[in-house]
């Protein structure tokens, strides 16, 4: 597409508004993310650990996740697409909102000391592990659709159905289903606009630590991404990893990383304070 100079003027012109928006929500200052997490790094202590399972390619998961654990989501074969949903346990009307997750943070990119914000403007999951970065906010989850696109005529579970499946047995219904976001699923934007798919980024072992910030019903379907190239249906196996986490420092990063993060906690608290002060 060849723009004229006065439509050159205005994308350079929103561009810069942009900026000045980011700069100002962000006090030009926000904390360096780190380097992402060596795939031989953080090991998980034996007696820190709840519940490990083994989730086959096409199926699904779900678990109660309490406030101060976490879940370590493994591409074990290094094909998989894990993506995951998540709902306040006491209210599950709260729930993870990836736009959100997105615009308050000024970046579309998941990578560890980045937050998982609900649409209550709290933060639901913190990611303190992460080898990769290769995630997917933006495109979601397969259909049935989207695997007749891809595969052609067959039976092929998708993540869409996975989670109507998995919030009947949380005690929710399809009116909870929200969008999803996908884990090692390497997608990003090029100048036009247009989604891409850089395979290379998703690696065998790659995993992400979530820490739950609040009581959590969780989610989480084990089937291809819909930009996912591969002409035939195969995911691989996928580990689940449940654990306590260590207890956040009070310099933690996901805690201080900006002042759109501490302020997600800060409504985290006030919320906390309330539900302590009805029991």
């Amino acid at each position: 597409m060849i723009l004229t100079e006065q439509e050159k003027a205005e994308v350079e012109a929103n561009r810069q508004r942009y900026e000045q928006h980011k700069a100002l929500g962000q006090q030009q200052a926000p904390k360096a993310l780190p380097p992402p997490t060596p795939r031989d790094g953080a090991p998980i202590a034996a007696d820190a650990i709840i519940h490990r399972e083994t989730v086959p390619g096409g199926w699904y998961y779900v678990t109660k996740l309490g406030r101060g654990e976490a879940l370590r989501l493994v591409n074990t074969s290094g094909t998989s697409c894990v993506s995951i949903q998540a709902w306040n346990a006491l209210d599950p009307s709260e729930r993870l909102n990836h736009a959100d997750t997105i615009k308050v943070q000024w970046a579309a990119s998941l990578r560890k000391g980045r937050v998982i914000l609900s649409d209550m403007g709290r933060a639901l999951l913190s990611i303190i592990e992460d080898t990769s970065g290769a995630h997917d906010t933006m495109v979601g989850g397969s259909t049935a659709a989207t695997n007749a696109a891809r595969y052609g005529a067959g039976s092929f579970r998708n993540t869409r159905d996975n989670f109507v499946l998995a919030a009947g047995k949380l005690g929710l219904d399809r009116r909870d289903l929200h969008p999803s976001i996908g884990f090692f699923a390497p997608v990003a934007v090029d100048s036009q606009g247009r989604f891409e798919w850089h395979g290379e980024r998703r690696n065998k072992g790659d995993f992400v630590d979530l820490r739950a910030e609040l009581d959590l019903l969780v989610a989480v379907s084990n089937c291809p991404h819909p930009l996912d190239p591969s002409p035939s249906y195969a995911p691989g196996d996928i580990d689940i990893i449940r654990y306590q986490a260590p207890q956040p420092a009070a310099d933690d990063l996901c805690r201080t990383v900006s002042l759109e993060a501490k302020r997600a906690f800060e409504n985290n608290a006030f919320y906390l304070a309330g539900v302590a002060g009805r029991a």
